[in-house]
């Protein structure tokens, strides 16, 4: 039996949803379902990075194992992503005799449900199906959200993007800052290129939901799934590029935060230009900004701090590896912002204290700021580390220490 799919929306806050799978098709669809408030049960034998980063925050729960058919007692819609069609139908026909409604990445014409294009705008959510044609379907979903930008002053026009290079074989690189967090604050540009490239690779960090809205037929690498070191996983991510690339591919390596920022932006582009790669650079909403304006602090404020430094915290300041000159910041009078430096705070907080830094002067910490999953901490220097362990906060988070953390408390009435 066919005819034309109901359109509906469906509203799955506390309620249960099964995704079978645990690879690039799962990460692109648990974001919008963890938007959605959903009761999310993922059965997989394994998890990609991103995937796992739920698992260990308790946004959603994880069998590790093979699907059986009384994971979906209870469930309201099941997502299948696994590849295997045996195992896909399997689980098709579990949620057929419980009148559980199936999406399948692997089979449209087999599932009962499909997943449309999607756009968001604020509080208004397009959905666009395309008749079983992902891509007429994500056609339409484009013109339709830039007509919303264009409703709201937002959308400008695009610009002509250089000819490649003779020999890049009409392949292209852009390194795009995804912003600290919330989808909404990639760029439009950067927005554009993503919808239109072949190839992205994701950090661990980026929005969830901008994945979910890629074509279907976008190759998702999952940079933080590269086995090897820091050094080594690198490496293998610049010949992914070039590679891909030099095989005519719009590439997107899509950063979380700024490209720029304490991310390896700098060494991708080298690499690409050694190769002969075009590559176009897009700045990205950094989270040493964003987080903390998130949370009601200003990284300046008049009569407060007329400046203000972003340190890594990522090497101990006793490391011989570190390049930051700790002593010298303990004596600045602006706002200090330390990223990744959750795992090292109580040393840095010390260091600070030690040169003479003001045990009573204010700090917030601010964990996955501009997501509905932010959590902010107000502390003193002295306290920090203490506080911040009984609060449970963990990476990502962002530490701003100075009195611009006090700046917009309301006054005492």
């Amino acid at each position: 039996m066919t005819g034309n799919p109901y359109p509906l929306g469906l509203r799955l806050a506390g309620r249960r949803v099964v995704v079978v799978g645990g690879g690039a098709v799962a990460t692109r669809r648990v974001p919008a379902l963890l938007d959605a408030g959903a009761d999310v049960l993922l059965v997989a034998p394994e998890l990609t990075p991103a995937l796992r980063a739920h698992v260990d925050a308790r946004r959603l729960r994880w069998e590790p194992r093979r699907f059986a058919p009384d994971d979906l007692d209870g469930a309201w819609l099941v997502q299948v992503a696994v590849d295997d069609p045996v195992a896909a139908a399997s689980v098709s026909a579990a949620a057929a005799e419980r009148r559980i409604f199936c999406v399948r990445a692997d089979d449209r014409a087999a599932a009962t449900a499909w997943t449309p294009a999607v756009t968001r705008h604020g509080p208004v959510t397009v959905a666009v199906l395309g008749g079983g044609d992902p891509r007429r379907a994500m056609t339409v979903r484009d013109a339709i959200r830039d007509l919303l930008s264009l409703r709201n002053g937002t959308l400008s026009t695009p610009a002509v993007e250089e000819g490649p290079l003779p020999h890049a074989r009409g392949g292209r690189v852009a390194l795009v800052g995804a912003g600290p967090g919330d989808p909404e604050l990639i760029t439009v540009k950067g927005w554009r290129l993503l919808t239109g490239a072949d190839v992205v690779v994701a950090d661990r960090l980026v929005p969830g939901l901008l994945l979910d809205e890629l074509r279907p037929d976008v190759e998702l690498v999952d940079a933080s799934k590269i086995p090897y070191g820091p050094s080594r996983a690198q490496e293998e991510i610049n010949r992914i590029l070039v590679e891909r690339a030099l095989a005519g591919k719009a590439v997107v390596r899509l950063k979380g935060g700024d490209p720029y920022v304490f991310g390896r932006g700098g060494e991708e582009l080298l690499a690409c230009a050694a190769a002969g790669v075009p590559v176009t650079v897009v700045p990205g909403v950094t989270s040493a900004i964003s987080v903390p304006a998130a949370a009601g602090v200003p990284v300046t404020h008049r009569a407060v701090a007329h400046e203000f430094t972003v340190v890594s915290g990522h090497v101990a300041p006793d490391s011989p590896a570190s390049l930051v000159r700790w002593e010298a910041l303990a004596g600045l009078r602006g706002t200090l912002v330390v990223l990744m430096g959750l795992k090292n705070l109580a040393a840095i907080a010390g260091t600070l204290v030690g040169h003479g830094k003001d045990p009573a002067t204010p700090v917030a910490v601010v964990q996955e700021g501009t997501t509905g999953a932010q959590r902010d901490l107000r502390t003193t220097l002295g306290a920090v580390a203490a506080d911040v362990a009984a609060a449970g906060l963990r990476p990502p988070a962002v530490v701003v220490i100075g009195d611009v953390v006090t700046a917009l408390d309301s006054p005492a009435g």
